[in-house]
């Protein structure tokens, strides 16, 4: 854990990749924007409208913005253990910072709750497999029972050679959509060279050992995928 922790900090503390953090994921993401709006519509079937939501990897604010503007009736609590990507957030949430406690941590320090609902966008691919099962288990602790889970992260066969004609398309996208070459290698390379990734069958396992129910997927493009489930 203490290694995958490190590596993490150091990706999002690099004053350059945190400045490009605002258009890096769309460039990578297929759909980003509507993958947030769907997030806040899924998370709303089951929340209430003064909802307390507890948003894991907030760092950058993205997520948080669109859920912040789609519900004005929510509040929320932004865990992630970035600092610089927190500062991007607090500066991307401008006035709506006020709904949002931001907490420079992991999900060990998060408050108790019990939230009415959670999400984790982007961040859970980092993650080995029995860390990434203990993170959603402690998101399921401090849920409400039923409470709604949305999950969004780089899923796709590990097996090749379906695993590179993934990654070759992965790459294919960055490009399409505007990337710098250079930039959209090194994404592939470091893509490539993890060892957290996961077949979406295995993603779906994880949500069961952690003890989520009624998982679905509602999001898939390219090498990511998106589930809702509930605690």
């Amino acid at each position: 854990m203490a290694d995958a922790n490190q590596a993490f900090l150091t990706m999002f503390s690099d004053p350059e990749r945190v400045a490009a953090y605002t258009q890096g994921p769309r460039l990578f993401v297929p759909g980003l924007d509507a993958l947030h709006r769907m997030t806040a519509i899924l998370l709303a079937e089951r929340a209430p409208a003064d909802a307390h939501v507890l948003v894991l990897g907030a760092g950058g604010g993205l997520e948080l913005r669109a859920f912040a503007d789609a519900r004005p009736g929510w509040r929320f609590t932004g865990v992630d253990p970035a600092g610089p990507m927190l500062d991007l957030a607090r500066d991307m949430l401008g006035a709506e910072a006020a709904r949002v406690d931001l907490i420079e941590s992991y999900i060990d320090d998060a408050p108790a709750g019990p939230f009415d609902a959670a999400t984790c966008l982007l961040t859970l691919h980092f993650l080995p497999r029995d860390e990434r099962v203990r993170t959603l288990r402690e998101m399921r602790r401090r849920m409400r029972p039923g409470a709604p889970l949305v999950v969004a992260h780089s899923s796709f066969p590990q097996d090749e050679p379906a695993r590179t004609r993934w990654l070759d398309r992965y790459a294919a996208f960055a490009l399409a959509s505007g990337a710098d070459a250079e930039q959209v290698e090194q994404a592939r390379a470091a893509v490539s060279a993890s060892l957290a990734m996961l077949p979406p069958a295995e993603d779906e396992a994880c949500l069961a050992e952690a003890g989520f129910v009624a998982a679905e997927l509602f999001y898939t493009g390219f090498t990511w995928r998106g589930w809702t489930a509930q605690a």
